[in-house]
């Protein structure tokens, strides 16, 4: 009796085990492929990071301008779909490119104003970028989702005539912004509040805060693709999306408001 239930015991055990392993091998074989904004991608490596960790599953990030990654969920597809704006998922909804019931509004995106330290221009407000002589970067409203929040900021308040005027370009991604402000290469331009935290920002530029009756705020959302059920990555892609999701506190570590649960 004793020696057959050490047999069953160990059967059992080696059983587990084995599971175990197997579930694990599994895990470290998969390829999740992700798209996200280029302004997320601080935030979005330390979650990455931690996730890889944890599962052993591997994370393949492509980051990239809201526009372009859209393309990207039409074509070759992904697994996880994180834009800088919520109009880019929901057109992936309508478009069937992503589950609707999959969809979370992570955090808030605030436009503000940032100018090169010292405020050489005293640029006080979105008035202000349509003053003569004025050196003004926005994002390509093709692009970013930053330049398409911007030129709808410059339409509400009736200056988008007047401020494209001073624009010396348009750039493909948010992150350039701050480039050309750290460098002083431009006066002023429109960026995310959560990117004036950066260390590439700290020391080098300042911010002036859009009236909220004048502004847009949007929320970034995650949602996943139904790409991800074509290549067998469903279930783990519906973790990984619940967890960028839950962990608020990475988001707020990186200057984002995380939005208000429904």
């Amino acid at each position: 009796m004793n020696k057959m239930w050490i047999i069953l015991s160990t059967i059992i055990i080696l059983g587990a085990v084995g599971a175990g392993w197997f579930f694990y091998t599994n895990n470290t074989e998969k390829t999740l492929s992700i798209c996200a904004g280029a302004g997320l991608i601080k935030p979005m490596n330390e979650l990455i990071d931690d996730f890889e960790n944890k599962t052993g599953v591997k994370v393949e990030v492509h980051y990239g301008g809201s526009a372009e990654i859209f393309g990207i969920l039409e074509t070759t597809g992904c697994d996880v779909f994180i834009p800088g704006a919520y109009y880019y998922t929901e057109e992936g909804v309508k478009g069937g490119y992503l589950f609707a019931d999959t969809v979370k509004n992570i955090t808030y995106h605030i436009p503000v104003i940032a100018v090169p330290n010292g405020n050489p221009k005293n640029i006080t407000s979105l008035n202000d970028l349509a003053k003569r002589g004025v050196k003004v970067v926005l994002g390509d409203p093709k692009g970013p989702a930053i330049g398409r929040v911007s030129k709808k900021i410059l339409e509400k308040n009736n200056l988008w005539e007047n401020v494209s005027k001073n624009v010396i370009t348009f750039t493909p991604t948010v992150n350039q912004l701050l480039i050309y402000l750290a460098t002083k290469q431009a006066d002023a331009a429109i960026i995310w509040e959560d990117l004036t935290t950066w260390s590439q920002a700290k020391g080098k530029i300042q911010v002036v805060h859009i009236p909220a009756e004048q502004n847009i705020i949007k929320t970034i959302p995650t949602a996943v693709a139904t790409h991800a059920n074509e290549d067998g990555n469903y279930q783990i892609a519906v973790e990984f999306n619940n967890f960028i999701y839950e962990h608020k506190d990475v988001w707020e570590k990186w200057g984002f408001e995380p939005c208000q649960e429904s």
